[in-house]
C-alpha cells in the first residue's frame, strides 16, 4: 500500500498524551467489569444456588441495559460538557460495580449488573465523542488504535485477576477490587481533564428527542449504524462458543487455555497502535480493507480446524485478532467524521446501543447455528464462520459507500489544539 498523504502525521502534545491515557482507561475498565463475569461463573453460580439460566441472565442483563440505556440518553448527550457527561455515568459505572461485589444474592447481582450496564453502557460511547472533538482526523487512527489496546489489556488481565482475587478470598473481591481501581481512576479524570465544551458554542435546533430523530433518521448515519451492527454480529457469531470450541473439537487442553488469551492478548497491544498509524498514514478504507480480508481468510481457517497443536492455533489466532483489530481501528477512525460536531454524542451513544443489542442478537442466533453433537463435540461451527464471512464482506461494501460519501463532504476539523 503506498500511503495517502506525504505529510507526516501530526505528533501528540503532552496535554493529548495524559487525554488518550485516561480515555484508554476508561475503556479498559468498562471492558474489564465486563469480562470479570465470565471466569466467574464456577464460583457464583453455587455461591448463590443459581443455575447457567439465572447466570446467562446476569450476563445478558448487562448487555441489554446498556443497548437501552445508549438509546435513552442519546437525544440529551450533545447538551452538556462531554466531560460531565463522562463523569455522571462513569460515577454510576463505579457504584454498580461496587453493588455487584456486595450483591448476597441472586436478585441483587441482576439488578447490580442492570444499573451496571445503564452507567457503563454509554461511557464507551461518550470515550470516542472526546476523542473525535479532541483529535483532528488525521490523528485519530492512532487515538483508536491506542484506545482499543484496552480490549486486549481487559482480556489478558480480565481472566486471570478475577480467578485470583477469587480463588485469595471469594467472588466478590474482582468487583470490589474493581471498584476501588476505577474510582481512583475517575478521580484523576476529574482532577486532569479540560472541559470537552467546544460543540455547545452551536445552537441545537431541535428538542432532544427531534435530536434524536435527525441522528438516526440521517442516511449516512444509517450506513454508519448498520455496518456497526454488521460487525458486531460477525464477532458475536463465534465468541460465545470459542473455548468449548478449542477444548472439545481442537483437543487443546482446558489449563492451555488461558496461554491462549494472554498471548493473543500481548500480541493485540503490540498490535493495536501499529495499525492505528497505519490507518492514518495508508488511508483508513484501505487498512479495513486489508483488515477484512486476513479476517475472512483466518476465520474460514479457524471454523475449519481439527486436532491441532498449541503453539499453531495460537498462531491463528493472533492472526486472526490481528484482522479483526485492522477492521476495528480504521472504521472507527473513519465513522468519527460522520456526525457533524453537534451529534457526535447521540450519534456514538445510539452507536454504542446497536454494538450492544446486535452482540446479544448475534449469540442468540448463534446458538441455534451450533449444536452439541454425541461426541461432544461442537457441530455446524463452520457455518457460524460463514455467516461472519458474509457480514464482513457486507461490511466491506457498506464502508466504501460511506468512505465515498465522506470524500465528497466538506467537513471543517476544527478539534481545538491542546
Amino acid at each position: 500500500m503506498k500511503p495517502a498523504t506525504t505529510s507526516a502525521p501530526p505528533q501528540f502534545s503532552r496535554y493529548q498524551k495524559y487525554v488518550v491515557g485516561m480515555l484508554a482507561f476508561l475503556q479498559f475498565a468498562v471492558i474489564l467489569d465486563f469480562m470479570l463475569m465470565s471466569p466467574l461463573g464456577a464460583v457464583i453460580m453455587p455461591a448463590l444456588n443459581i443455575g447457567p439460566k439465572q447466570f446467562g441472565l446476569v450476563v445478558s442483563a448487562y448487555a441489554f441495559s446498556a443497548g437501552v440505556s445508549g438509546l435513552l440518553t442519546a437525544g440529551f448527550a450533545d447538551r452538556f460538557d462531554r466531560k460531565k457527561i463522562l463523569l455522571f455515568f462513569y460515577t454510576g459505572f463505579i457504584i454498580g460495580t461496587l453493588w455487584c461485589g456486595l450483591a448476597q444474592s441472586f436478585e441483587a447481582l441482576l439488578l447490580a449488573r442492570i444499573v451496571t450496564g445503564l452507567f457503563g453502557g454509554v461511557i464507551g460511547s461518550v470515550v470516542l465523542a472526546i476523542a473525535t472533538d479532541l483529535f483532528p482526523l488525521q490523528m485519530r487512527g492512532r487515538v483508536m488504535g491506542l484506545i482499543q489496546t484496552a480490549f486486549a489489556a481487559s482480556q489478558i488481565m480480565g481472566i486471570p485477576i478475577g480467578l485470583y482475587l477469587s480463588n485469595q478470598w471469594n467472588w466478590h473481591a474482582p468487583f470490589l477490587a474493581m471498584a476501588a481501581l476505577g474510582l481512583f481512576g475517575g478521580l484523576f479524570v476529574a482532577w486532569r481533564m479540560q472541559p470537552v465544551a467546544a460543540h455547545l458554542a452551536v445552537p441545537q435546533e431541535h428538542s432532544p428527542w427531534m435530536h434524536l430523530f435527525h441522528t438516526v433518521t440521517e442516511p449516512r448515519h444509517l450506513i454508519a449504524f448498520a455496518t456497526t451492527a454488521l460487525l458486531t454480529t460477525g464477532g458475536f457469531m463465534l465468541m460465545p462458543f470459542s473455548s468449548a470450541y478449542i477444548v472439545d473439537n481442537l483437543g487443546i487442553s482446558l489449563h492451555s487455555l488461558p496461554t491462549v488469551y494472554l498471548i493473543t492478548g500481548l500480541c493485540t497491544i503490540f498490535f493495536g497502535p501499529m495499525i492505528g498509524k497505519a490507518t492514518d498514514t495508508f488511508g483508513k478504507f484501505r487498512v479495513f480493507a486489508l483488515g477484512t480480508t486476513v479476517t475472512i481468510i483466518m476465520v474460514l481457517i479457524y471454523t475449519h480446524l481439527d486436532s491441532i497443536s498449541l503453539p499453531v492455533l495460537i498462531i491463528i489466532n493472533v492472526l486472526m485478532f490481528a484482522g479483526i483489530f485492522s477492521r476495528m481501528i480504521p472504521f472507527q477512525a473513519l465513522v468519527s467524521s460522520v456526525p457533524i460536531a453537534t451529534q457526535r454524542g447521540s450519534f456514538n451513544a445510539i452507536s454504542a446501543s446497536i454494538q450492544q443489542l446486535s452482540g446479544g442478537i448475534a449469540a442468540v442466533v448463534s446458538g441455534h447455528i451450533v449444536t452439541l453433537g454425541a461426541d461432544g463435540k461442537l457441530q455446524h461451527f463452520d457455518v457460524a464462520g460463514y455467516v461472519v464471512v458474509g457480514t464482513s464482506l457486507a461490511a466491506l461494501t457498506l464502508v466504501w459507500f460511506l468512505q465515498r460519501g465522506l470524500a465528497n463532504r466538506v467537513v471543517p476539523q476544527n478539534a481545538p489544539a491542546l
